[in-house]
């Protein structure tokens, strides 16, 4: 045993006691989580009344949008918390789907933002029928009837579908009131694509991911057309770029179908290079797409230069 000398005194080392170590994991619960849905994940939190001031709901799809009605309606249910929403109580009845109605980011031929069902507390913003994102005057309106104080005097909830359709203008406007909700308010962020949101604005939202249901097949006149990028030539291209010229609105939705197309072409051609090795084309292609969206969403960009961008790209890559 080693001894430890302190002065003209003599003492014997004690062993130090040991460190309590973890917890033993509960792997059936680990595993219950794991296999756990979303909608299951968040009717727990309803249950327990453990809910964040603020989501954000990812993934492709309907699921996110309709779980973000789903959850909006459970906050204002006033049943039984293990069955929310009852469809039997005052709020659920308010809060019952009806036909949407549609919205307009100026505020001339629509309003800004619309009830769910026609629960006062409980709110929805999206992008207009003619518009091309969600404007700031629809997020400044959403703020103004937040500050009221709520009509059922129970929770409340704003839900922003298209979220990655804020522009950054936008985004700063929601940013302020995230960080300073009002009481018992909850914000729902619905996103096909949480990249397009800036991180101040993730980093305040609780993620759920939707899983990825199966992608649509690619119009096939389409398929056929991104088969033959490779062999045409650059006024080709350019003259297929110009056909998203017009109106923003149905422009920028031709470009984004053109996108999620070729990078549907570019996961095939990934899965098949990567065999070879040869996967530097098809990613460096990958990223510019997901460039080409960005500009497109956030900065207003023109959609037949983005096509121009993407188609380049493309051809590059399917080559």
């Amino acid at each position: 045993m080693r001894s430890l000398r302190i002065g003209r005194r003599r003492r014997k080392l004690e062993p130090e006691p040991a460190e309590p170590g973890p917890p033993p994991l509960d792997c059936v619960a680990i595993m219950a989580a794991a296999a756990e849905g979303p909608r299951e994940t968040l009717a727990r939190s309803v249950a327990s009344d453990r809910i964040h001031s603020a989501y954000l709901f990812a993934g492709p799809g309907e699921a996110p949008r309709e779980a973000a009605v789903w959850f909006a309606r459970a906050l204002a249910c006033r049943g039984s918390p293990e069955a929310r929403p009852c469809e039997a109580c005052a709020g659920c009845r308010r809060s019952a789907p009806k036909v949407p109605v549609p919205l307009d980011g100026t505020g001339k031929s629509g309003p800004l933002y619309r009830h769910v069902g026609d629960h006062p507390d409980l709110l929805w913003v999206e992008r207009g029928r003619e518009d091309t994102r969600v404007r700031i005057a629809q997020i400044r309106a959403l703020q103004q009837a937040l500050h009221l104080r709520a009509v059922e005097g129970g929770r409340r909830a704003a839900v922003i579908s298209d979220a990655e359709w804020l522009n950054l203008e936008a985004q700063n406007a929601l940013l302020r009131i995230l960080e300073e909700p009002p009481p018992a308010t909850h914000f729902v962020l619905v996103t096909a694509s949480p990249s397009g949101l800036a991180a101040t604005v993730r980093s305040r939202c609780q993620r759920v991911r939707f899983p990825a249901e199966r992608a649509p097949a690619p119009d096939p006149a389409l398929a056929e057309r991104l088969a033959a990028l490779p062999r045409q030539g650059i006024p080709g291209l350019l003259d297929w770029a110009e056909e998203f010229r017009g109106a923003r609105a149905v422009a920028a939705a031709g470009v984004l179908e053109l996108l999620g197309a070729g990078a549907a072409e570019l996961h095939a051609r990934v899965t098949r290079e990567a065999r070879a090795g040869a996967l530097r084309p098809p990613l460096e292609a990958w990223q510019t797409l997901q460039a080409c969206r960005k500009a497109l969403v956030q900065r207003n960009a023109n959609p037949q230069l983005v096509a121009e961008r993407a188609l380049l790209a493309l051809r590059e890559a399917l080559a």
